[in-house]
């Protein structure tokens, strides 16, 4: 019979990272009971993913809203800030159930990004279908990409000039 036996060697940097996990958990409950503390990270129940996709006339932003009724998303745009504001509401239990385990995230939510100069914020537009939420933002004209034909002159002509 062998027996192997190991040591156990900490790691110090994971050390630190726990505390550091802990210190801004130990913050956000703290700063979330004050009024002015924003809606971004502290107060946010949970945060929905999104891709943001360039094309050659638009910027999308695609949001996921698993079980987010449309009526409870809001956008707006404030200079030049879009903001996706909603929430997910915690459907009403049953007096009769008991939870074993409740892992699903409920609340507010919000996203905001920064619009570059490049995009018309007046011809904003947005899509919900399935839990998904697609914001196009489309480009201003002069900042969309164009061709620019090349004349072709006879060698002739260019020695002639």
């Amino acid at each position: 019979m062998v027996l192997n036996t190991r040591t156990l060697v900490r790691d110090p940097a994971l050390d630190v990272m726990n505390v550091g996990n802990r210190i801004s958990r130990l913050l956000a409950e703290a700063l979330s009971a004050f009024e002015w503390a924003g809606r971004d990270s502290v107060r946010a129940a949970w945060v929905p993913p999104v891709d943001v996709l360039e094309q050659d006339d638009a910027i999308r932003i695609v949001a996921e809203l698993p079980g987010v009724r449309p009526e409870d998303v809001q956008l707006s745009v404030e200079g030049n800030v879009l903001t996706i504001h909603g929430q997910k509401r915690e459907p009403a239990a049953e007096p009769a159930e008991r939870v074993h385990r409740s892992e699903r995230l409920y609340g507010e939510f919000e996203r905001t990004f920064t619009l570059p100069a490049s995009v018309d914020a007046a011809k904003i537009t947005a899509a919900y279908d399935a839990g998904v939420l697609t914001v196009t933002l489309p480009k201003a004209e002069h900042a969309r990409p164009r061709q620019i034909p090349i004349e072709a002159t006879p060698a002739r002509q260019r020695l002639a000039a």
